[in-house]
Order: C-alpha cells, then sequence, then structure tokens
C-alpha cells in the first residue's frame, strides 16, 4: 500500500510540474513551487530546526536564522540542553555546506558537550550530533561509538539509526549497515530516511532501488533545499551510471533551487568535462570552489585542467588541495583518503602507501581499500595491490562493485601483473559502467581496451 501510494504521489507531482529522467526508466519528480504556498510556511529558523533534528538538509539563510535564536537562548538559559543540541548540529550543517569547517566543526562540538554536560543522562539529541560531527569528520570509529551510546538513551529514536548507518558504512561492516537500515526503516518513513537507504543499495548494486528511493525523497521534499540536495544524489547517481546528460539535468535543477548547494556546481562541472563542454564544466567548478573550497573539488579540477594539458593550472588546485586539508585538519576532518588519493597519482605513492596503510587499520572502508590498492600499484607493489582492489569490488561482501573507477583500478593492476583475460574483462566493465568516469584515466582505460582487443577464441581440442 504505502508502495502505491508514493507511486500515486510520484505521478500527481509529475502532472503538475514534470519529472526528471533518472535512467532505467525510472523518474525523479520535482515538487512544485505552489505546492508548498498552499500549506503554512514555518519561520526560518523553525524550518531549519526542524530539518536539523532529523538529519535533513536546510538552506543557510534558515541555519543562520535558526543559529541567531539558538545563541541567544543558551546566553539566556546556559542550562538548556535541548538548545545546546540544536545549535551545535546547526553549526554542524552550516559547516558541512561552507568553507568555514576549521571555525565550525570545534564549536559544533563545544556546543554538543555542553549540551551532555548541561544533561549528561539521556540526552540522545546531543549523542545523535555527536555521531553526524564524527561522521562528517570521516572518524567512523568515534561515530558507531556515539552512536551505539545514542541508543542506548533511545533504543527507539529512528535518528540514531541513520547514524548507525553510515558509521558501519565508514568501517566497511555492510552487514551491519543493512541491519541497521532495515531497523531505520521499520522505525520511521520518509525523504531522509529513503535517502539514506539509496546510499545502502547502491553499495549492494541495486541501482534501481536506489534511484527509486531518491525519486520518492525528491517528491517528498519539505524544502527547496532538501530536495535540491536529493536532486544533487540523484545526479551523483546518474553520472556514476554514464549517464551524462540526466546527471546535468539534474544538477542543474539543484543548482536552480539552491544556488549555494555547491556539490551540485562540482557535480556540474563533471558532467559538463565528460559531456566535452569543457569551459562551462571549467567555470562550474570554480563557482563551487569559490563557494567552499573541498579538497575533493580542487582534485578533480587539477584533472581536468591536466588532461587539456595545463599543467601550471593544475599545480594551482593541487596546491589548495593541500592548503585546504591542512585547514580542514584543524577542524578535526580526517583527510587521509583524499591526501593518498593525490599522492598516488600526482605527488609521492610511497607516501600514499604509508597514509592509506594507517586508514585502512583505522576504518577499513570500500573507499579507502580501492585507494590504498591504486596507491599500491603505483609504488610497484601489485600483488599486494591485488588484495585491496579486489577488497574494494568484491560482489560477495559489499564492495561497490558498480564503480567504474575501482574496476578500472582492478584492471590495471591484472593487466600489470600480466593476468590479460580478467583484465580486459575488468576494463570492458569499467567502460559500460561509466566510460566517463575521469578526464585523466578514461581515455587511458578506452586506450588499454582497444590495445587488449577481444577475448580471444577458445583453443581447439586436439582430434
Amino acid at each position: 500500500m504505502e508502495k502505491v501510494s508514493r507511486f500515486r504521489r510520484r505521478v500527481l507531482v509529475g502532472s503538475l510540474v514534470g519529472c526528471l529522467a533518472l535512467g532505467g526508466g525510472v523518474l525523479m519528480c520535482l515538487p512544485s513551487e505552489g505546492r508548498a504556498g498552499r500549506t503554512p510556511v514555518a519561520a526560518p529558523g523553525a524550518q531549519a530546526g526542524a530539518a536539523v533534528r532529523a538529519g535533513a538538509p536546510a538552506a543557510l539563510a534558515d541555519l543562520a536564522a535558526l543559529v541567531e535564536e539558538r545563541e541567544s537562548r543558551v546566553r539566556a538559559h546556559p542550562k538548556d540542553a535541548r538548545s545546546w543540541a540544536v545549535l551545535g548540529t546547526a553549526y554542524l550543517e552550516q559547516g558541512r555546506r561552507t568553507a568555514d569547517v576549521a571555525a565550525l566543526y570545534p564549536k559544533a562540538e563545544r556546543a554538543l558537550r555542553t549540551s551532555l554536560k548541561a544533561r549528561p543522562g539521556n540526552n540522545a539529541d546531543a549523542l545523535d550530533g555527536l555521531a553526524a560531527l564524527a561522521a562528517a569528520r570521516r572518524d567512523f570509529p568515534a561515530a558507531l561509538a556515539w552512536g551505539e551510546s545514542a541508543l542506548k538513551a533511545a533504543p527507539g529514536r529512528w535518528t540514531t539509526y541513520a547514524q548507525l548507518v553510515d558509521a558501519y558504512t565508514g568501517l566497511g561492516d555492510y552487514k551491519k549497515a543493512r541491519k541497521a537500515l532495515d531497523r531505520l526503516t521499520a522505525l520511521h518513513s520518509g525523504p531522509v530516511v529513503r535517502a539514506r537507504a539509496a546510499g545502502v543499495y547502491w553499495d549492494q548494486g541495486r541501482r534501481e532501488d536506489a534511484q527509486a528511493a531518491l525519486a520518492d525523497a525528491a517528491a517528498d521534499a519539505s524544502s527547496p533545499a532538501e530536495q535540491a540536495a536529493w536532486l544533487e544524489r540523484g545526479g551523483q547517481l546518474a553520472f556514476e551510471r554514464g549517464e551524462r546528460e540526466t546527471a546535468l539535468r539534474h544538477f542543474q535543477e539543484a543548482v536552480r533551487i539552491d544556488p549555494g548547494l555547491w556539490a551540485a556546481w562540482a557535480g556540474r562541472g563533471r558532467a559538463l568535462a565528460a559531456l566535452g563542454r569543457t569551459s562551462e564544466a571549467l567555470r562550474a567548478y570554480r563557482t563551487a570552489l569559490a563557494g567552499q573550497p573541498s579538497p575533493q573539488y580542487a582534485l578533480e579540477l587539477g584533472e581536468l585542467y591536466e588532461s587539456l594539458g595545463l599543467a601550471r593550472e593544475a599545480g594551482a588546485q593541487y596546491d589548495l588541495l593541500r592548503a585546504r586539508v591542512r585547514e580542514e585538519e584543524a577542524g578535526g576532518v580526517d583527510g587521509e583518503l583524499v591526501l593518498g588519493r593525490f599522492e598516488a597519482d600526482h605527488g609521492d605513492p610511497a607516501l600514499a602507501v604509508r597514509r592509506l596503510r594507517a586508514e585502512w587499520r583505522r576504518q577499513p572502508g570500500i573507499a579507502v581499500a580501492d585507494a590504498l590498492g591504486w596507491a599500491l600499484h603505483r609504488a610497484g607493489q601489485d600483488e599486494e595491490a591485488l588484495r585491496f582492489a579486489l577488497t574494494a569490488t568484491d560482489r560477495v561482501h559489499g564492495g561497490a562493485m558498480l564503480s567504474a573507477p575501482y574496476v578500472h583500478h582492478l584492471a590495471v593492476i591484472e593487466r600489470t601483473l600480466g593476468r590479460e583475460g580478467p583484465a580486459r574483462r575488468h576494463l570492458r566493465e569499467a567502460l559500460q559502467i561509466n566510460p566517463y568516469f575521469s578526464p585523466l584515466l578514461g581515455p587511458q582505460a578506452r586506450a588499454a581496451a582497444a590495445q587488449l582487443g577481444d577475448e580471444p577464441p577458445p583453443a581447439e581440442l586436439p582430434s
């Protein structure tokens, strides 16, 4: 019955304003502006407060209003544990969406710990916030510890299971992530839950389920900022499938709805580069970096410049990447993964191996397995590299087998080891998933696939 009602809701929304095709026949339908106008609109601070408590995205202007309200409240009532918890979570969301991670994440932690001090027992609001903060910092062991504490404080609290999904995924425990998701969906439904489910489904290789979950999340979003966020996620899924035009439509719509969603600007740059619209792609990336100078965006733009033969411009982005990682580390963010990826391809592969080995020991997620395997390859240690590349693409244990970069890394390592049959198959698979996955490595993958050619015919049996 719930599936039928969601289908009818998508059809109704589509009849009013139309839908974006997400591939595979799935439609991501956009709520009309008129629908929001028919219901009372909460004050910005109240709207943002409801969003952050549920783990939903909120508009930057609304977040600013919420922060101002809660700062005023805790000045007048310094022992108001709930207000401190909401304030800390609002700081966290501001940090996620802006360039000021170094200042905002420590402020978030201080506010959340102040909430715990004001109410040491039964304070799931603060514990949930600390779990979310740890995940944002890529500290998944801490995220798990805080999430488990929140669960003890309030066993039936659905938002805690959302934090546990993120923590288990970051630690590479996909079985427990699926169990946490099952518990989450049993306790609650709605856009935030469906968007969280989409990530787990994608890790499991359930593309259509992931797309449908995001379509529902976008159709039912309670605010433009939330709608834009789920559209941006839909764009990511479409791009990872190699659907350049569909991805671009999602990113463009997300930017239209929320011009301050810098992830959508970066996604727009990614899709435009894949379409060969290089000048537009460069402008989109520059816009994203002006609003939020993320190390990942700097790496992507640097590689785009490098693919165009613009070494000086690429170097400037790589310098920005290093500087931003240092700044974010001041806010407690773990930048080892992005630094390891950068060093493997553009710096010192041996240093990348050292960084990523330590990261793997601490939090052995699939992304770290792929990065470490590739760094080992670049450092000339291909036998060990193969073990990690296979882990990153393991279909049985939850590996991201639908990731073109991961499968390409595996193919290159196999080819280096003389395993041409598996290398040929995996190169073909990577290019089938997304032939545009990288402006640098994509052309190399196509060239390698052409060199290896088709599968040789089976040898004739002796008569």
